[in-house]
Formats: structure tokens, sequence, C-alpha cells
């Protein structure tokens, strides 16, 4: 029988991986701030701090990008036939007086890599159009030219950049959402505080798709552990 504690500390995320989380979270937030609000009225110099707060934004995604080409496991991330099984068994559970019961996921669950797909491609986007728009302010470092592109090239790019936005409001939205649900805190506690309990990692986790990296960990396998002594 292990000895292990339920309540023991594992490392979920570590201080770097949060660190660019709440800093691509604040960026995000400011871009929104500094482009919506002198929509709603309020009139400010809001164009300064909206194309500094791009700027980090990207370099924060290219640092994300190397890290996790060099240093993180890409495949944590990738949708496995596994993630696509569990979904159909979910679906089929739906119907059904006595359903499968579908495995548990990795580090990151389907929704959560599918989540991750998809504002990637929306800060993608995002990110290219406010480089391209950047061309047409005056900065420390070069004066705007208007004319880089036509006026149909520069009505694409507009139509994108905006799109793009009102995506991410609805990502941010979707992501505060569920990190604040009950079930969820402790997703957010992690990414605040870096660790998980050993109980909520082989209760919502399956040990076999996702190792942690863990020497006092004896047989991972265990998913279940003895009642407390009364």
């Amino acid at each position: 029988m292990s000895t292990q504690s339920p309540e023991r500390h594992l490392t979920r995320h570590a201080l770097v991986d949060r660190v660019f989380h709440w800093l691509m979270a604040a960026t995000m937030l400011a871009l929104l701030a500094t482009s919506l609000v002198p929509i709603a009225g309020v009139q400010f110099a809001w164009v300064t701090p909206h194309w500094v707060a791009g700027i980090v934004l990207v370099l924060a995604v290219v640092f994300h990008i190397v890290r996790a080409l060099f240093w993180q496991s890409m495949l944590s991330m990738w949708i496995e036939i596994a993630d696509i099984r569990d979904l159909w068994l979910a679906f089929l559970g739906a119907f059904s007086k006595a359903p499968a019961a579908p495995g548990k996921p990795g580090k990151y669950s389907l929704a959560q890599k599918l989540y991750h797909h998809v504002i990637t491609v929306i800060t993608l986007i995002a990110s290219g159009t406010g480089l391209a728009m950047m061309v047409k302010v005056d900065t420390p470092f070069w004066q705007r030219d208007p004319y880089w592109l036509s006026a149909d090239t520069w009505g694409i790019v507009y139509v994108l950049h905006g799109a793009s936005a009102v995506g991410l409001i609805t990502m941010i939205m979707l992501h505060i959402y569920f990190a604040l649900r009950p079930e969820k805190l402790w997703y957010t506690r992690s990414m605040i505080k870096g660790w998980m309990t050993q109980k909520e990692y082989l209760t919502n986790h399956d040990a076999s798709r996702w190792k942690i990296n863990d020497p006092e960990i004896n047989d991972p396998s265990i998913t279940t552990f003895p009642p407390p002594d009364k």
C-alpha cells in the first residue's frame, strides 16, 4: 500500500509558464481596453499604449513558440486518437443507459487543446495584422507610411484585425467563465501557484498519458487512496 499523501503538491505549471500566461492575459486585456474604450466614448491617447502592448504580446508569443519547440513536449497539446475515442464515448453515453466511461486525459483535455489551438490562430492573425498596421503609426523607430499597402489590401487587414479582436473577446470570456467554475478552480489555482495535489493529478489525469517528473511518486498507476484513519 502506498504511503503517499493525496494532498502532496505536484508541479503542474513551471514559474516561467505562469509568467507567460499572465503576461499574455495582461497584454490582451490592455489591447482590448485601448481599442474598445475609445469606441465607447472615453477619449484618451490610446495609440501608443496599444501598439506597445501589441509588441509585448508578439514577443511573448515568440518566446512561447521557442520554448514549446525546444524545452517543452508539444505532444502534450496534440490531439490524439485517444481524445477522439473519449469524445465518441461521451457522445454515445448521452444516449445510452449504461454508458462506457471515457478515459482520463493526459495533461490537457480535448476541450483545452481545442481552446489552445483556436486562440493560437486568432492571436497569430491579430499579431500579424497588428504588425502590418504599425507601419501607419509614428514610432521612435520609423515614420508612418500609410501607402505601404493598397487601399483594398488595407481593408482586408482591418477586417481580419477587427474579427480577431472580436474572437479574442469571446475566447477570453469563455476562459474566465470556466476558470471560475467551482469544479475548475484547482486549474486556476495551479496557474497562480503552480501546483496541484497528488489526488487531483490521479483523479483527473491518466498517469500513463502524462508522466509527472517527480521522483517521490513510487507508483503513479495508483488511482485511489486509503481512507484516513478514524
